[in-house]
């Protein structure tokens, strides 16, 4: 699904969408609250939200969306509101002059469960932002065990799950088993919100070193 107020960068995202035999696009929306009226009725994957847009905003939108998942296209590589997306559930975000081939490999990431924002680009968010936003209150790490801890640290510093299971001498499904319970103990969505959880709590500063 497309949701952004300008008609010519839909149609555009449509085109080259279009092209692709593995991707359809089934609807498209001017604004988050339009966007939301659709989904209640439409059946979707992954939900490409502009961030500013009349009525509702992105952020507000990727707030109230279950499901789907949600890839925020932004104007600035360090966009606060994209940011603010980020925590609110979305997937990542794309900048809207991504190349064509980056966009569809996003989507197709986003779309097998995994973040489009690399952790690094996410730090450089945090570092610049986070003393600006509210945080919420973070759920207590202290019922993960000792190597779930130790595996949502060296995501937090934007290790792979290859180069995780590599320092911890284990197969790359066990270290994808230890992030699904770290999700699930601690209710975030990916590991880009892993990212944002590690910062918060103060598992990881902002000059990268975790807090054991």
């Amino acid at each position: 699904m497309l949701v952004d107020d300008q008609e010519l960068l839909r149609a555009g995202f449509r085109m080259v969408l279009g092209a692709q035999p593995d991707i359809e696009v089934v609807a498209e929306a001017g604004d988050g609250a339009a966007a939301l009226e659709v989904l209640a009725t439409t059946e979707v994957d992954v939900v490409l939200m502009d961030v500013r847009m009349p009525v509702m905003d992105g952020v507000e939108a990727t707030r109230r969306i279950d499901g789907p998942k949600v890839l925020i296209l932004t104007t600035f590589d360090l966009d606060e509101y994209a940011f603010a997306a980020v925590k609110a559930g979305a997937a990542g975000f794309l900048l809207k002059d991504v190349p064509p081939g980056d966009l569809i490999d996003a989507i197709r990431v986003v779309h097998v469960g995994d973040a489009v924002v690399a952790p690094t680009t996410l730090r450089r968010m945090l570092d610049r932002f986070a003393a600006q936003l509210p945080a919420g209150t973070p759920v207590a790490a202290d019922e993960l065990t000792p190597r779930e801890r130790e595996v949502l640290l060296m995501v937090a510093r934007g290790l792979s799950n290859t180069e995780i299971a590599t320092r911890l001498g284990v197969a790359e499904a066990t270290v994808k088993t230890h992030l699904g319970r770290v999700l699930a103990k601690l209710g975030l969505r990916d590991r880009a919100q892993v990212v944002v959880y590690a910062y918060e709590s103060g598992l990881v500063v902002p000059s990268g070193r975790p807090q054991v």
